[in-house]
């Protein structure tokens, strides 16, 4: 059985307000390559039953594999004389079975991500065990129109341990005419026996000027685009966030404390975290903390390019551990986030302190 559609009371994982999910998004922006790899593929007589796509959140890792997904379901047959013309992965979005997909109504697309927690009233920690398990009943029946079925593991990076052996169960018995995508920010931490039963496909993190072109296409061009674009670190869907979410002004304010490190002035700090902790502004809180993660990366690249001591290296990346375990922690016990973004900027003033001098 397919994810059901989208409704007022089950909301989607991962959805932007106003933007189309992937399964409803016809154009993809860059990955040129990736798109031709996959088309050749299926053209051939030796396409792999299950692909792992990598790369950054946020480049279209999904729209991609969805397009792939459309391609597949109204192309059932590989063989097919205008198959060997096309020049892309598009399709007529008229088609009956694009039209099934878009409404996520399709039977033989299985799109898995983390589910929805009608009790408590938001999304589940991990992409659960009995979402994997959902495959057994997907591909032990039959096709529902007679031809591929394809499931999308959106993302695997969010399944917990039962999950991914669920996962790697199916995988290692494939049955016919069967397409796995399975997603991932970061190939490398999953397990080796999933990585090693998939074929690589890795994307590459946007360029500025295909991020502006995406920006564009969802109607947020203008000056603060090229900006959103800098800060986006190759992915669209951050770019959109720091432009809807007040993302640049949340930028803005980071650069401006840490360049007072390590004695940022504790007044400018607090303003700083009242205003990104706040409940109602959940977006700014995510960015803030993407934002510091890409901060805390560029200052460890570039501390070893210039020769400083590895335990410095470490203690930059102690930083991230401490305020991702105070993140998690006070998003599962419904604690102040202020204090996760106090304490972020009080182990980024130790850290400097302990910094060679330039």
């Amino acid at each position: 059985m397919a994810a059901p559609a989208s409704t007022d009371q089950t909301p989607e994982f991962d959805r932007i307000d106003g933007l189309p999910l992937p399964r409803e998004q016809m154009r993809l922006v860059g990955h040129r390559d990736a798109e031709i790899t996959l088309l050749d593929a299926y053209r051939s007589k030796r396409l792999h039953h299950a692909w792992l796509v990598g790369g950054p959140k946020g480049i279209g890792k999904a729209t991609l594999a969805m397009r792939m997904a459309r391609f597949v379901l109204s192309n059932p047959d590989r063989d097919a004389p205008h198959l060997a013309l096309a020049a892309d992965l598009s399709v007529d979005p008229e088609d009956p079975a694009i039209r099934r997909i878009i409404a996520g109504s399709h039977g033989d697309l299985l799109h898995l991500r983390r589910p929805w927690d009608e009790k408590g009233k938001r999304f589940k920690s991990f992409l659960t065990v009995d979402e994997v398990r959902r495959t057994v009943s997907f591909f032990g029946s039959t096709s529902s129109y007679g031809g591929w079925r394809v499931c999308i593991v959106d993302a695997a990076d969010d399944m917990n341990a039962s999950a991914a052996n669920a996962l790697l169960k199916i995988l290692e018995e494939p049955p016919e005419k069967c397409l796995f995508f399975v997603l991932t920010h970061s190939p490398g931490r999953l397990l080796p026996t999933i990585r090693s039963r998939c074929r690589r496909l890795d994307l590459k993190p946007l360029t500025e000027d295909e991020i502006v072109q995406g920006l564009e296409m969802f109607g947020r061009g203008g000056q603060e685009a090229q900006h959103a674009a800098a800060l986006a670190d190759g992915s669209l869907r951050r770019a959109i966030q720091l432009l809807d979410a007040g993302g640049i002004e949340v930028a803005n304010g980071l650069d401006r404390l840490i360049s007072q490190l390590p004695k940022p002035d504790l007044r400018q700090v607090h303003r700083f975290a009242d205003v990104v902790s706040e409940r109602k502004n959940e977006e700014s809180y995510r960015i803030f903390l993407d934002l510091l993660r890409d901060w805390l990366d560029r200052r460890v690249r570039d501390d070893a390019a210039a020769g400083h001591p590895p335990a410095m290296l470490v203690r930059w990346s102690e930083v991230w551990e401490k305020t991702t375990r105070a993140a998690t922690l006070a998003d599962a016990l419904n604690l102040d986030r202020k204090q996760v973004v106090l304490g972020a900027f009080q182990a980024l003033g130790e850290a400097a302190r302990e910094r060679p001098a330039a």
